[in-house]
């Protein structure tokens, strides 16, 4: 029996694959090695497959965006008098380098407990919000707190949402 995706679902996967050929392309040129080929996975499985030098490679996909209420602002959502509150209450009670460390570590946590059906599982997580990019992160990357115990083989950050601004490696 066939399914019928709803938008949201569409739309996440097309975020996913996004964020995936964004990361895949900067991979391959940075290291040399040819990553080909995606296809997305159901449930229980990472996010998108992919073959990393003829070997598969599963990799999880998050997006960095700050909060609920900035996900919703930086996609464009209607926002109502409650989100806008939101949004001014984190520009005052948190500067730019707080949020996005604690949005980031926070994605490393919730992450870090998942599990995989699954040998080589790699987290990449694209930069979604404007106000932060690769040289911000890099620069902070001394107070990013990647938990001990996870799944990944490696974990990563696209550095921006268009994939301007390159790739870091945040594990190992």
């Amino acid at each position: 029996m066939v399914t019928e995706l709803k938008s949201s679902e569409l739309e996440k996967i097309a975020l996913e694959h996004q964020a995936a050929k964004i990361f895949m392309r900067w991979y391959e040129h940075d290291s040399g090695q040819k990553i080909r080929h995606i296809w997305h996975n159901r449930p229980n499985k990472p996010d998108v497959s992919c073959r990393l030098e003829g070997k598969r490679l599963d990799i999880e996909v998050a997006h960095l965006y700050g909060s609920e209420a900035e996900a919703r602002q930086i996609l464009g959502r209607e926002l109502d008098d409650k989100t806008v509150d939101e949004l001014r209450e984190l520009d005052q009670k948190f500067k730019p380098d707080q949020r996005l460390l604690r949005a980031l570590n926070r994605i490393l946590v919730n992450k870090s407990h998942k599990s995989y059906k699954s040998k080589r599982v790699w987290l990449v997580i694209r930069n979604a919000h404007p106000a932060w990019g690769a040289q911000h992160i890099k620069a902070l990357q001394h107070c990013i707190d990647v938990p001990p115990n996870h799944p990944f083989e490696q974990i990563w950050m696209v550095g921006d949402w268009e994939g301007d601004s390159g790739i870091i490696q945040l594990f190992p």
